[in-house]
């Protein structure tokens, strides 16, 4: 049986068309074979809230996602499905998202009765950070960074609507604005008392309330790195010592491909004592 040089044109095209769904599954499927071996060597249920651009994506354009609603969805199902004795492990890579559904999140794994332990890998930000307060304990790579959980109205952060308001004689202020001073108002004060609620267990009311202020008081900007000695330092359970095979699993969670890497080196780890040739 003999091919045409159109027969092999067509049947390669059908191999380069499919060939990114195949390696997706192969991706999902060896992230699946991780996370059950993280989960017998830990006796945990273990989630994941990794949000990134990834080889697959739509139109060839990557998508770039945010904690939103079905991912508390899916992770409240997650917790229902686990038992009360076991405990759970989540992995955390986030820039945050909808103040809603950290909260449902976090306020799921407080009330989840055995261990709950938040890995960090590289970063979780915002509500990311709002997740990993509710946990017993969080564990960061010694360069992973959290942040403020400080509100923000879309584009702005709602203390410095407050402090641009503040500056002005009311009349001179727009109703508009007003009305946003008003929403910025009431989401500090409120984001302020989940945070203390989420820590009260976990240190005296004092210090709850010392630590729910600085974190949402505006005192850095919303992106600022809250490295895990600052943390440590502010009274909460935290270790800086990340397991290896947590490293590997977002190794799983790759990037999209580039035509030129803007990060390159030999994927390898080097000894101590090796020699350069």
């Amino acid at each position: 049986m003999s091919f045409s040089f159109f027969d092999i044109f067509w049947m390669l095209l059908l191999l380069i068309s499919f060939w990114p769904m195949f390696k997706h599954r192969s991706i999902e499927s060896q992230r699946v074979k991780k996370i059950r071996y993280i989960e017998k060597q830990r006796g945990s249920r273990v989630i994941t809230l990794i949000h990134r651009q990834e080889l697959f994506n739509i139109l060839g354009l990557p998508i770039t996602r945010f904690i939103n609603i079905e991912d508390s969805e899916h992770v409240l199902r997650a917790i229902r499905l686990t038992p009360d004795d076991m405990p759970i492990d989540i992995v955390l890579h986030t820039p945050g998202g909808l103040v809603l559904a950290s909260e449902q999140i976090a306020l799921a794994l407080k009330r989840h009765p055995a261990k709950v332990t938040v890995f960090i890998p590289h970063y979780a930000m915002s509500g990311g950070t709002m997740i990993a307060l509710a946990a017993d304990e969080i564990v960061m790579d010694e360069n992973a960074v959290a942040g403020p959980v400080d509100p923000q109205l879309g584009e702005y952060p709602a203390v410095s609507i407050l402090k641009a308001v503040e500056r002005k004689d009311v009349n001179e202020v727009d109703d508009r604005t007003l009305i946003l001073a008003d929403v910025a108002s009431k989401a500090m004060r409120q984001v302020n008392e989940f945070i203390i609620e989420l820590l009260k267990d976990r240190m005296p009311d004092e210090d709850a309330r010392r630590v729910a202020e600085i974190l949402t008081s505006g005192r850095w900007t919303h992106d600022y790195p809250l490295t895990c000695e600052q943390l440590g330092k502010l009274g909460i359970n935290i270790s800086c010592e990340l397991p290896k095979e947590i490293h590997q699993l977002m190794e799983l969670y790759p990037q999209p491909g580039q035509r030129r890497p803007s990060v390159q080196y030999i994927p390898i780890p080097y000894g101590t004592n090796r020699r350069e040739r």
